[in-house]
Protein backbone atom coordinates (compact mmCIF):
# COMPACT_ATOMS: atom_id res chain seq x y z
CA UNK A 1 0.00 0.00 0.00
CA UNK A 2 1.33 3.43 -0.95
CA UNK A 3 1.92 6.09 1.70
CA UNK A 4 -0.61 8.90 1.66
CA UNK A 5 0.13 12.60 2.10
CA UNK A 6 -2.16 15.63 2.36
CA UNK A 7 -0.84 19.06 1.40
CA UNK A 8 -2.56 22.23 2.57
CA UNK A 9 -1.66 25.29 0.46
CA UNK A 10 -1.17 23.13 -2.63
CA UNK A 11 -1.70 26.01 -5.08
CA UNK A 12 1.18 28.12 -3.76
CA UNK A 13 4.65 28.21 -5.26
CA UNK A 14 5.93 25.76 -2.63
CA UNK A 15 2.74 23.71 -2.48
CA UNK A 16 2.78 22.84 -6.18
CA UNK A 17 6.36 21.61 -5.88
CA UNK A 18 5.56 19.52 -2.80
CA UNK A 19 2.64 17.84 -4.59
CA UNK A 20 4.83 17.12 -7.62
CA UNK A 21 7.74 15.80 -5.53
CA UNK A 22 5.60 13.49 -3.42
CA UNK A 23 3.83 12.17 -6.51
CA UNK A 24 7.11 11.52 -8.31
CA UNK A 25 8.27 9.48 -5.33
CA UNK A 26 5.21 7.28 -5.41
CA UNK A 27 3.09 8.82 -2.67
CA UNK A 28 -0.69 8.90 -2.91
CA UNK A 29 -1.01 12.68 -2.82
CA UNK A 30 -3.96 14.99 -2.20
CA UNK A 31 -3.65 18.76 -2.17
CA UNK A 32 -6.09 21.43 -1.01
CA UNK A 33 -5.91 25.15 -1.75
CA UNK A 34 -7.62 27.87 0.27
CA UNK A 35 -10.79 27.72 -1.85
CA UNK A 36 -11.21 24.01 -1.14
CA UNK A 37 -10.41 23.95 2.58
CA UNK A 38 -10.39 26.95 4.92
CA UNK A 39 -7.72 25.94 7.41
CA UNK A 40 -8.91 28.59 9.87
CA UNK A 41 -12.05 26.45 10.36
CA UNK A 42 -11.32 23.55 12.69
CA UNK A 43 -14.16 21.38 11.40
CA UNK A 44 -13.12 21.88 7.77
CA UNK A 45 -9.59 20.75 8.56
CA UNK A 46 -10.77 17.79 10.60
CA UNK A 47 -13.12 16.66 7.82
CA UNK A 48 -10.44 16.99 5.15
CA UNK A 49 -7.85 15.00 7.07
CA UNK A 50 -10.38 12.35 8.12
CA UNK A 51 -11.57 11.91 4.53
CA UNK A 52 -8.06 10.97 3.36
CA UNK A 53 -6.62 9.42 6.53
CA UNK A 54 -3.08 10.33 5.44
CA UNK A 55 0.21 9.15 6.90
CA UNK A 56 1.62 12.69 6.61
CA UNK A 57 0.01 16.12 6.57
CA UNK A 58 2.03 19.02 5.14
CA UNK A 59 1.11 22.62 5.88
CA UNK A 60 2.46 24.89 3.15
CA UNK A 61 -0.28 27.49 3.61
CA UNK A 62 0.64 30.87 5.08
CA UNK A 63 -0.31 34.52 5.42
CA UNK A 64 2.89 36.23 4.29
CA UNK A 65 1.93 39.86 3.69
CA UNK A 66 4.48 41.09 6.20
CA UNK A 67 3.63 44.79 6.16
CA UNK A 68 -0.15 44.38 5.98
CA UNK A 69 0.09 42.09 9.01
CA UNK A 70 1.05 45.14 11.09
CA UNK A 71 -2.42 46.53 10.40
CA UNK A 72 -4.16 43.16 10.35
CA UNK A 73 -2.41 41.08 13.05
CA UNK A 74 -5.52 39.00 13.64
CA UNK A 75 -5.58 37.88 10.01
CA UNK A 76 -1.95 36.77 10.19
CA UNK A 77 -2.51 35.00 13.50
CA UNK A 78 -5.59 33.16 12.25
CA UNK A 79 -3.68 31.59 9.34
CA UNK A 80 -0.13 31.30 10.66
CA UNK A 81 -0.92 30.25 14.23
CA UNK A 82 -4.47 29.16 15.00
CA UNK A 83 -4.80 27.27 11.73
CA UNK A 84 -1.66 25.33 12.62
CA UNK A 85 -3.39 24.41 15.86
CA UNK A 86 -6.35 23.14 13.82
CA UNK A 87 -4.08 21.02 11.65
CA UNK A 88 -2.09 19.71 14.62
CA UNK A 89 -5.31 18.68 16.36
CA UNK A 90 -6.48 16.86 13.24
CA UNK A 91 -3.12 15.10 13.01
CA UNK A 92 -3.28 14.07 16.65
CA UNK A 93 -6.75 12.67 16.15
CA UNK A 94 -5.83 10.72 13.01
CA UNK A 95 -2.29 9.72 13.97
CA UNK A 96 -0.74 11.53 10.98
CA UNK A 97 2.70 13.12 11.06
CA UNK A 98 2.77 16.89 10.61
CA UNK A 99 5.23 18.84 8.46
CA UNK A 100 4.94 22.59 9.00
CA UNK A 101 6.86 25.40 7.29
CA UNK A 102 8.14 28.37 9.23
CA UNK A 103 10.42 31.30 8.50
CA UNK A 104 13.74 33.02 9.09
CA UNK A 105 11.70 35.96 10.44
CA UNK A 106 11.41 34.23 13.83
CA UNK A 107 14.93 35.64 14.42
CA UNK A 108 15.77 39.31 15.02
CA UNK A 109 18.65 39.41 12.52
CA UNK A 110 21.27 40.67 14.96
CA UNK A 111 23.54 37.62 14.95
CA UNK A 112 25.24 38.67 11.68
CA UNK A 113 25.82 35.04 10.76
CA UNK A 114 23.58 32.28 9.41
CA UNK A 115 21.16 31.10 12.09
CA UNK A 116 21.16 27.54 13.40
CA UNK A 117 18.19 25.68 14.81
CA UNK A 118 19.24 26.16 18.43
CA UNK A 119 19.55 29.95 18.23
CA UNK A 120 17.03 31.81 20.42
CA UNK A 121 14.06 33.26 18.57
CA UNK A 122 13.08 36.92 18.78
CA UNK A 123 10.37 37.94 16.30
CA UNK A 124 10.18 41.65 15.45
CA UNK A 125 6.66 42.07 14.03
CA UNK A 126 3.13 40.71 13.79
CA UNK A 127 3.88 38.32 10.92
CA UNK A 128 6.98 36.97 12.66
CA UNK A 129 5.11 36.52 15.96
CA UNK A 130 2.33 34.63 14.18
CA UNK A 131 4.81 32.28 12.51
CA UNK A 132 6.59 31.53 15.77
CA UNK A 133 3.22 30.90 17.40
CA UNK A 134 2.50 28.37 14.65
CA UNK A 135 5.68 26.49 15.55
CA UNK A 136 4.67 26.48 19.22
CA UNK A 137 1.17 25.19 18.46
CA UNK A 138 2.64 22.34 16.42
CA UNK A 139 4.99 21.46 19.27
CA UNK A 140 2.27 21.86 21.92
CA UNK A 141 -0.21 19.42 20.39
CA UNK A 142 2.13 16.88 18.80
CA UNK A 143 5.07 14.93 20.17
CA UNK A 144 7.13 14.75 16.97
CA UNK A 145 6.24 17.40 14.36
CA UNK A 146 8.71 18.28 11.63
CA UNK A 147 9.17 22.06 11.39
CA UNK A 148 11.07 23.38 8.38
CA UNK A 149 12.25 26.97 8.58
CA UNK A 150 13.09 28.55 5.28
CA UNK A 151 13.84 31.94 3.71
CA UNK A 152 12.64 34.00 0.73
CA UNK A 153 10.99 31.12 -1.14
CA UNK A 154 10.78 31.50 -4.92
CA UNK A 155 9.50 29.01 -7.43
CA UNK A 156 8.23 28.94 -11.02
CA UNK A 157 4.70 28.38 -9.75
CA UNK A 158 4.64 32.09 -8.84
CA UNK A 159 4.17 32.90 -12.52
CA UNK A 160 0.61 31.68 -12.09
CA UNK A 161 -0.22 33.30 -8.76
CA UNK A 162 -1.48 36.82 -8.11
CA UNK A 163 1.26 37.92 -5.71
CA UNK A 164 4.26 36.36 -7.44
CA UNK A 165 7.64 36.57 -5.69
CA UNK A 166 10.77 38.73 -5.59
CA UNK A 167 12.01 37.47 -8.95
CA UNK A 168 8.74 38.28 -10.68
CA UNK A 169 8.60 41.68 -8.97
CA UNK A 170 12.07 42.58 -10.23
CA UNK A 171 11.25 41.48 -13.78
CA UNK A 172 8.04 43.51 -13.68
CA UNK A 173 9.85 46.62 -12.42
CA UNK A 174 12.53 46.20 -15.09
CA UNK A 175 9.85 46.36 -17.78
CA UNK A 176 8.56 49.65 -16.34
CA UNK A 177 11.74 51.47 -17.34
CA UNK A 178 12.01 53.30 -14.01
CA UNK A 179 14.94 53.14 -11.60
CA UNK A 180 14.64 50.27 -9.12
CA UNK A 181 15.51 50.77 -5.46
CA UNK A 182 16.45 47.68 -3.45
CA UNK A 183 17.77 47.46 0.09
CA UNK A 184 21.45 46.55 0.40
CA UNK A 185 21.58 46.20 4.20
CA UNK A 186 19.25 43.20 4.55
CA UNK A 187 20.62 39.70 3.94
CA UNK A 188 18.65 36.48 3.50
CA UNK A 189 19.17 33.03 1.96
CA UNK A 190 16.47 32.74 -0.76
CA UNK A 191 15.28 29.16 -1.16
CA UNK A 192 14.36 27.64 -4.53
CA UNK A 193 10.98 25.96 -4.11
CA UNK A 194 11.69 22.75 -6.10
CA UNK A 195 14.88 22.15 -4.09
CA UNK A 196 13.10 22.98 -0.83
CA UNK A 197 10.34 20.51 -1.67
CA UNK A 198 12.89 17.81 -2.51
CA UNK A 199 14.80 18.25 0.77
CA UNK A 200 11.52 18.26 2.69
CA UNK A 201 10.45 14.92 1.20
CA UNK A 202 13.93 13.61 2.01
CA UNK A 203 13.38 14.56 5.66
CA UNK A 204 9.91 12.98 5.65
CA UNK A 205 11.29 9.77 4.12
CA UNK A 206 13.89 9.61 6.92
CA UNK A 207 11.20 10.11 9.57
CA UNK A 208 13.01 13.24 10.73
CA UNK A 209 11.40 15.29 13.49
CA UNK A 210 12.10 18.56 15.23
CA UNK A 211 13.26 21.82 13.64
CA UNK A 212 15.38 21.96 10.48
CA UNK A 213 16.67 24.95 8.57
CA UNK A 214 16.43 24.66 4.79
CA UNK A 215 17.39 28.04 3.41
CA UNK A 216 18.89 28.73 0.03
CA UNK A 217 22.50 27.89 -0.76
CA UNK A 218 23.60 31.54 -0.85
CA UNK A 219 23.45 34.29 1.77
CA UNK A 220 22.94 37.52 -0.16
CA UNK A 221 21.60 41.05 0.17
CA UNK A 222 18.36 41.82 -1.66
CA UNK A 223 20.25 44.41 -3.76
CA UNK A 224 22.81 41.85 -4.93
CA UNK A 225 20.00 39.33 -5.44
CA UNK A 226 18.26 41.77 -7.79
CA UNK A 227 21.45 42.28 -9.76
CA UNK A 228 21.90 38.52 -10.04
CA UNK A 229 18.37 38.18 -11.44
CA UNK A 230 19.02 40.78 -14.12
CA UNK A 231 22.37 39.20 -14.99
CA UNK A 232 20.67 35.84 -15.50
CA UNK A 233 18.07 37.26 -17.92
CA UNK A 234 20.43 39.69 -19.66
CA UNK A 235 18.70 42.90 -18.55
CA UNK A 236 20.41 46.05 -17.33
CA UNK A 237 17.86 48.34 -15.67
CA UNK A 238 19.01 51.08 -13.33
CA UNK A 239 19.21 49.47 -9.87
CA UNK A 240 19.95 51.78 -6.96
CA UNK A 241 20.92 50.56 -3.50
CA UNK A 242 18.90 51.84 -0.58
CA UNK A 243 18.77 50.93 3.09
CA UNK A 244 16.47 50.46 6.04
CA UNK A 245 16.76 54.10 7.07
CA UNK A 246 15.82 55.44 3.63
CA UNK A 247 13.21 52.81 2.78
CA UNK A 248 10.89 52.52 5.75
CA UNK A 249 8.35 49.73 5.89
CA UNK A 250 5.49 49.08 8.30
CA UNK A 251 7.11 45.89 9.59
CA UNK A 252 10.57 45.64 11.11
CA UNK A 253 12.50 42.98 9.21
CA UNK A 254 15.56 41.07 10.43
CA UNK A 255 18.65 42.61 8.83
CA UNK A 256 20.56 39.32 8.59
CA UNK A 257 18.27 36.30 8.48
CA UNK A 258 20.23 33.81 6.40
CA UNK A 259 19.83 30.23 7.64
CA UNK A 260 22.52 27.61 8.16
CA UNK A 261 21.71 24.23 6.60
CA UNK A 262 24.51 22.48 8.51
CA UNK A 263 22.16 20.22 10.49
CA UNK A 264 20.38 19.06 7.34
CA UNK A 265 23.65 18.45 5.50
CA UNK A 266 25.22 16.65 8.48
CA UNK A 267 22.42 14.09 8.24
CA UNK A 268 23.31 13.30 4.65
CA UNK A 269 20.92 15.50 2.66
CA UNK A 270 22.29 17.21 -0.43
CA UNK A 271 23.23 20.89 -0.06
CA UNK A 272 20.79 23.39 -1.51
CA UNK A 273 21.80 24.72 -4.93
CA UNK A 274 23.61 28.01 -5.29
CA UNK A 275 21.41 30.98 -6.08
CA UNK A 276 22.96 31.27 -9.53
CA UNK A 277 22.09 27.67 -10.33
CA UNK A 278 18.59 28.04 -8.88
CA UNK A 279 17.87 31.19 -10.89
CA UNK A 280 19.05 29.53 -14.09
CA UNK A 281 16.70 26.60 -13.49
CA UNK A 282 13.88 28.98 -12.53
CA UNK A 283 14.18 30.94 -15.76
CA UNK A 284 14.24 27.81 -17.91
CA UNK A 285 11.06 26.46 -16.31
CA UNK A 286 9.47 29.92 -16.33
CA UNK A 287 10.02 30.20 -20.07
CA UNK A 288 8.31 26.85 -20.67
CA UNK A 289 5.34 27.81 -18.48
CA UNK A 290 4.84 31.14 -20.21
CA UNK A 291 5.24 29.57 -23.66
CA UNK A 292 2.55 27.02 -22.81
CA UNK A 293 0.20 29.90 -22.04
Amino acid sequence: MRNKVAVFGSAGQLGVELVREFQERGWDTRGWDRQEVDITKVQAVENAVASLDPDVVVNAAAYNQVDIAEKEPNSAFQVNALAVRNIALACRQSGARLVHFSTDYVFDGRANRPYVETDPTHPRGAYAVSKLAGELYAQAYLETPLIVRTSGVFGPGATQTARGNFVELMLRLARSGSAIRVVEDHVASPAYAPALASRTVDLVSRNSTGIYHVGGGTAISWFDYARLIFKEVGLSPEVRPTNEREYRTAAIRPKFSALSNAKMEAEGLAPMPSLEHALHSYMQIRERILAAG
